[in-house]
């Protein structure tokens, strides 16, 4: 198992998945840190990406669209998204949004 942290956003992958931590606050400059991780871990074959959104209080539409542009890539690939510890008024705006029609909520 591989940890590493960049900037704010922290991962740890092994060979065919990744836990990404999105911190406390996601907006263009986290989103773009797991935007980059996520395609980073899908071109090296991995098959479910999981967005760690326990220490997340806020997603700001730019982080919402960051995760529509995650969501495509991975689909594309061949891989599955999880959304894990997601607070509930996230979860309400995900399901607002139809995130939670791509992902898998834990």
């Amino acid at each position: 198992m591989i940890t590493q942290r960049e900037g704010d956003i922290s991962w740890f992958a092994d060979e065919k998945s990744a836990v990404v931590l999105a911190g406390d606050y996601l907006n263009k400059i986290a989103g773009e840190q797991i935007e980059r991780e996520c395609r980073r871990r899908l071109d090296e074959g991995c098959t479910k990406l999981v967005v760690d959104f326990s220490q997340t209080d806020i997603v700001n539409s730019i982080g919402v669209s960051i995760l529509l542009g995650v969501i495509d890539s991975a689909a594309n690939s061949g891989a599955k998204v999880v959304f894990a510890e997601v607070k509930q008024d996230t979860v309400e705006l995900f399901e607002m949004l139809g995130l939670t029609n791509h992902v898998t909520l834990t």
